[in-house]
This record gives structure tokens, sequence and C-alpha cells, in this order.
């Protein structure tokens, strides 16, 4: 089973109207410049495993309180066993959210046609091309697998929304107005300002975020792109699964 290496009772901000509880899961494909949860990534084992009937049992005291469990990481999808930590959650009639940067869509579609996974937030990086993208996961990528896993949330048999984190440097404006062409998802997408306190890069620690007004009003920008028939083509061509 996969160790639990973090586990937040209650939380009113990981979950889209629901008070949730979140599981930290160890280990990431990324190397993302601004993660602030490297240590999950990098030294997993400095961190005390808490057993999962231990957190049942808590949450099992905020009775009509808890609506769901976010798993979050890392990146919960590089775990083979992650469909049985869901099984094992939802027979204690959990709701379960699932954060994941889309690297591996094969385990997403099966979560999402066995109704196993009740929400998902998928953090994308950057505009979809390959050289920006690496630049901001720190890793080179094949964008495949992006891709796949944008068009099959776009499919909307799960709730979903898609999030970028915002890193002056990394991000001007106008990438964050292209990405939000190419994904034109009204409100499902959301941008989360930079937090420079202990970021993998630590030269990151001196860069200014984004100021929130103005963070907020690109937000609402991006938001308003409404989807075109020119765009729909374009996604059917681009965002396409292969089985």
């Amino acid at each position: 089973m996969i160790e639990i290496k973090g586990f937040l009772e209650t939380s009113l901000s990981d979950w889209p109207g629901k008070i949730c509880s979140v599981l930290f899961l160890p280990h990431c494909n990324f190397r993302c410049p601004y993660c602030h949860n490297h240590p999950l990534v990098f030294n997993p084992e400095q961190y005390s495993t808490i057993p999962l009937e231990k957190i049942f049992d808590r949450l099992h005291s905020f009775t009509n309180w808890i609506d769901g469990i976010c798993l979050t990481g890392g990146e919960p999808t590089l775990h083979a066993d992650l469909p049985l930590l869901i099984r094992k959650i939802k027979e204690h009639r959990f709701l379960v959210k699932l954060d994941t940067n889309g690297s591996n869509p094969r385990m997403l579609e099966n979560l999402i046609e066995k109704g196993e996974i009740d929400f998902v937030s998928m953090d994308v990086k950057a505009p979809l091309d390959p050289f920006r993208y690496s630049c901001s996961i720190g890793v080179p990528i094949d964008l495949k697998p992006i891709l796949d896993s944008i068009a099959l949330l776009k499919r909307e048999k799960v709730e979903y929304e898609f999030r970028m984190t915002v890193v002056p440097g990394l991000h001007q404006e106008g990438d964050i107005k292209n990405l939000g062409n190419q994904l034109r998802v009204g409100r499902r997408l959301i941008l989360q300002n930079f937090n420079p306190e202990n970021p993998l890069d630590p030269s990151l620690k001196q860069v200014i975020p984004y100021d929130p007004q103005v963070l907020k009003q690109i937000e609402k920008e991006v938001q308003e792109m409404t989807p075109s028939p020119l765009s729909l083509k374009d996604e059917s061509a681009i965002l396409t699964l292969t089985h």
C-alpha cells in the first residue's frame, strides 16, 4: 500500500465548495523549480508513515463534517496501487478528489471510467509547447500525455479544474493568456500565486509574486475566453486520447 507521508485533517481551500481532508503521497516525476513540497519528492523517508486506519479513526470523529479526501503529493498517479487506496477510502463513504500533473492519462482514465474519483485538479504548468513546459517542470517532456489528460478531463465525465501556478520570470501575462486560449474552459481554469517561502530552486526566494489583484484580473480575462468553432476543431485534432 502507498505510504502516506502527510495528513491535513481539514481544509476549506483544496476542494471547491467542500470541506476535505488532505493526504500527501511521496515522489514525483517533475522537478518544478517553484515546488514547495519538494521534501516529499527527494526525501520522503524523513517523514513518518501514517497508518491509514489511524486516519480513518480520526476522520470518523468528524461525522457529517468532512465531505471527502483529497489525494495530493508529490504525484499520486505514480503509484500503481493508487486505485486500491481509493477503494479503501470509498469503503469508508468519503468522496475522493485527485490532484495530478496529468502525466499518467491511462491511470486517470481508469479511475474516471470506473467512477472511483469525484473531482480532479490538474496542474497545467505552462503554455502547451514542449520547450516552455520543460522550463516550468525542470525536466524534458513529451507533451502527449499532458494533452491526453486535458482531453480526457474535457470529456466532462468527472468534475474538474485546471490550475496554473504563476511564477514571475517563468510566466509572463502573455503566457497565461496563451494557455487560457489553448484550454478555453471558462471558470475551470484557476490561477494560483507563486509562494517564495520554500521553493525547490532557492534563487526563487528572491522573486516577488504577482500582485494578487493583477493576477485576479488576468484570471477573469482567461476565464471569459469561450470556445469557438475553430478552437473546438483544433482541440479535436490535437487533444486526442490514444489507446
